[in-house]
């Protein structure tokens, strides 16, 4: 196979090159043919070249082949949120919420090379002769996904990071940097922040919402992550999003794209629109008159690549963007500008090089859902499991339970494992699985006791009776309930109590869960509650009467094998809640304010059920020593803080430090914010110092006209295993306080 993946690769390579040299001297060969010289020098070469019709034929997300110039069809749509998505099996790493659990950035990265390596195998593999490509097996990668999860309520929050800016800035540049490599010359796969910007719900008015969030929330909330992956990790693309920003469509912003995007940051990538948001500019906001006029304001402003979804929307959006041009409302030379872009990608991904210079031209299929990459996705998963209560420490199961009960919708749900925009994982373990694995000498007995939901209570349904039968001839029962794909995400059709569009409207349990799981608990068996979900549960009553709750999130396809290993106690769990799990959505403001008052940690003042950055552990840290290297610090400099941590514990473990910020009497700033992260393993009475540098953009605030600034006065300093604030009814979190001042002021670029 892998000598056939060449051959095919060669043939195309040989048309390309070796055809124009037959038929005169090497001298004369075009210069975008000559990889010795730069990639502006032959993207420009390559332009000059083209027709009108063959640059309206790059527009689409499918870019027809132009025969002439050697230059093959390529599909620009590929999927790869937590792993190569929807062109077949692939390596499934844990959703992107689980994966922000994990608050370990080095493992993201590692994570996406993994992801970038299958995405280069898939591609080979798929090559056709004449070097074209199929839709999900290119190399530009549609991910991540950095909105910000600002209300548990969005069912497309688990395709992020959470709510929190600095930890979802820190984990999308280290996924970001995984999937592009660190080759000096090619790219190994290509990245795309998205949705610029502003992009986080509802469903159902997404392609008509006008968004007016206030200059503050827009720097201090909304921004940060797509400035950090843009300058920081220098990702390719950048995806606009569906959405209107203060009047103007989010793909013909001047404010987002003009001046943020290339002004204020330099960027020098291509923009891609979300699928069918340029129609979105016309039919949705009406900002345009027709569609031409909407194709023609979103490529002056700066949009350079239209997908189009259906298929069908391609060809009318081409049609369109040529007769804006030949009615002259929109220019050639911007045609030439974003063909300039998109064949710049294009080169800088080796696609137009022999082989033997492109070093992951030699990457085989056989690299695809390796055992090792599984391993990977294991130890992710691993990562990403929170403990959210642990009474009587009730876990690990120390006993030698005869009989264990798999109770649940989600228990043997391979969709559970995977969320969504996913691949196939050829060997999924799901929750049934993994215990049954893991608990051999144990008898393990199955029921599904409920659907995931439901119009109609089920009091006496034959599901429920199943597990109830279930549960009493067990010794103890494992519950995995919560979510599921197939009823939270994108702009869905989902008919069900609490639900709406892909959307929710409650952040309860599901009705018929809720029953099943105080049926079962009316047993007075030991009880242990799986969490499957992409967002927030308000478990309100689980937190009051079940003794053990882990949240796992979609685990990814080794996610059964993780959650079982977790119970038995084969490690301690350590992961953090990146989003706040309220208690009710009532404590919310609605839905479609984008306003930040009151949401995320960072601005809530009611009480959580649990809160961001919480998570427990079977063993215990303790933090001592928290020093600094300066206790003034001006605004040009920076300052060290530093921590003793210690496993008090009799079991190894990780800890998640966790570093916050707050600056008292400075008006509208968060009540904290995460600066630093660290996650760490320690053996019994093993310490280990813990060291962060804060500078520049974490020692400043943003004021209420937008501007980011470093002001005078006292900035408090809380280092610990999640914040300094948690409800009394939890165990309160172990850290250390200390506190520094700023002695100068100064303005920061946006």
């Amino acid at each position: 196979m892998r000598n056939k993946i060449f051959a095919a690769t060669n043939v195309f390579v040989l048309l390309v090159f070796s055809q124009p040299l037959a038929a005169q001297e090497a001298a004369d060969v075009p210069r975008y043919k000559d990889p010795k010289l730069t990639v502006g020098q032959r993207v420009n070469d390559l332009v000059s070249r083209m027709t009108l019709q063959e640059k309206i034929s790059q527009l689409g997300h499918t870019a027809d082949a132009i025969p002439r110039l050697g230059i093959p069809e390529y599909n620009w749509w590929n999927e790869g949120l937590h792993g190569v998505a929807r062109a077949g099996v692939a390596t499934v790493f844990p959703q992107a919420i689980g994966t922000a659990a994990t608050f370990d950035e080095p493992l993201v990265h590692q994570a996406a090379e993994v992801i970038s390596t299958e995405f280069r195998a898939n591609y080979l593999r798929s090559l056709r002769p004449d070097g074209s490509s199929d839709w999900y097996r290119g190399l530009t990668v549609w991910s991540p996904n950095i909105n910000i999860f600002r209300d548990p309520r969005w069912g497309r929050g688990q395709e992020t990071y959470g709510e929190d800016p600095f930890l979802t800035s820190r984990l999308a540049s280290a996924f970001i940097t995984g999937l592009q490599g660190a080759d000096s010359r090619y790219l190994k796969t290509l990245a795309t922040s998205k949705h610029f910007a502003v992009h986080s719900g509802p469903e159902s008015t997404r392609h008509s919402a006008d968004i007016h969030p206030t200059p503050h929330d827009l720097e201090d909330t909304y921004l940060p992550a797509f400035r950090a992956t843009v300058i920081e990790a220098r990702a390719g693309s950048v995806m606009c999003a569906y959405n209107s920003l203060n009047g103007q469509p989010a793909c013909a912003n001047s404010t987002l794209i003009e001046d943020r995007l290339r002004r204020d940051w330099k960027f020098q990538g291509y923009i891609v629109s979300d699928c069918g948001a340029i129609n979105d500019v016309f039919a949705g906001h009406h900002f345009a008159n027709s569609l031409r006029e909407a194709v023609a304001a979103s490529l002056k402003t700066g949009t350079d690549l239209i997908c189009g979804n259906p298929a069908t929307r391609v060809r009318e959006d081409r049609d369109a963007a040529l007769k804006a041009v030949q009615q002259g409302l929109l220019p050639e030379a911007i045609l030439d500008r974003a063909m300039r872009r998109l064949f710049t990608a294009r080169f800088r991904l080796g696609l137009f090089d022999p082989p033997s210079l492109v070093p992951f031209s030699k990457i085989s299929a056989s690299e695809i859902d390796t055992e090792q990459h599984r391993q990977l996705a294991l130890q992710v998963s691993r990562e990403s499991l929170v403990l959210l209560k642990n009474k009587n420490k009730i876990l690990p199961l120390k006993n030698s339970y005869d009989t264990i009960a798999v109770i649940g919708p989600d228990a043997d749900s391979v969709d559970a494992l995977v969320g969504n925009y996913n691949g196939t994982p050829s060997h999924p373990v799901t929750v049934l699985a993994g215990i049954r694995d893991r608990f051999p000498h144990s008898k393990v007995i199955y029921a599904a006791g409920s659907d995931l939901v439901a119009s109609a209570s089920i009091p006496d349904s034959p599901s429920l009776q199943e597990a109830l039968e279930a549960a009493r001839a067990a010794d103890v029962v494992i519950l995995a309930l919560g979510l599921s794909p197939n009823i939270e995400g994108e702009e869905m059709k989902v008919d069900a109590e609490g639900f709406a569009g892909g959307d929710r409207t409650s952040l309860d349990l599901p009705r018929p869960q809720q029953q099943l799981l105080e049926a079962i608990h009316v047993l007075g068996k030991p009880m242990v509650l799986v969490l499957m979900n992409g967002s927030a549960l308000a478990v309100n009553w689980a937190d009051e009467n079940v003794p053990a709750i882990l949240e796992t999130w979609y685990p990814g396809g080794q996610g059964g094998t993780a959650i079982a290993e977790a119970i038995a106690g084969d490690f301690s769990p350590a992961g953090r809640l990146p989003v706040t799990f309220y208690k009710s959505a009532e404590q919310l403001p609605a839905f479609d304010d984008y306003s930040m008052a009151n949401r995320t940690y960072r601005y809530f003042s009611g009480e959580p059920l649990y809160p961001f950055g919480y998570g427990l552990s079977f063993t215990s840290f303790a933090y001592s020593n928290a020093k600094l290297d300066h206790k003034k610090v001006a605004a040009n400099r920076s300052v060290t803080v530093s921590v003793e941590v210690t496993n008090t514990g009799t079991m190894p473990g990780d800890e998640v430090v966790q570093l916050y910020l707050s600056h008292p009497g400075v008006p509208g700033t968060p009540l904290r914010a995460l600066q630093g992260f660290e996650r760490i393993h320690l053996d019994p009475a093993a310490k280990k110092v813990v060291l962060f540098t804060l500078r520049d953009r974490s020692l400043s605030i943003v004021e209420e006209s937008g501007k980011r600034r470093i002001v005078r006065g006292d900035v408090d300093v809380w280092i610990g295993g999640g914040q300094p604030v948690v409800p009394a009814r939890l165990p309160q979190t172990s850290g250390a306080h200390t506190r520094f001042t700023v002695t100068s002021e100064a303005a920061l670029p946006e």
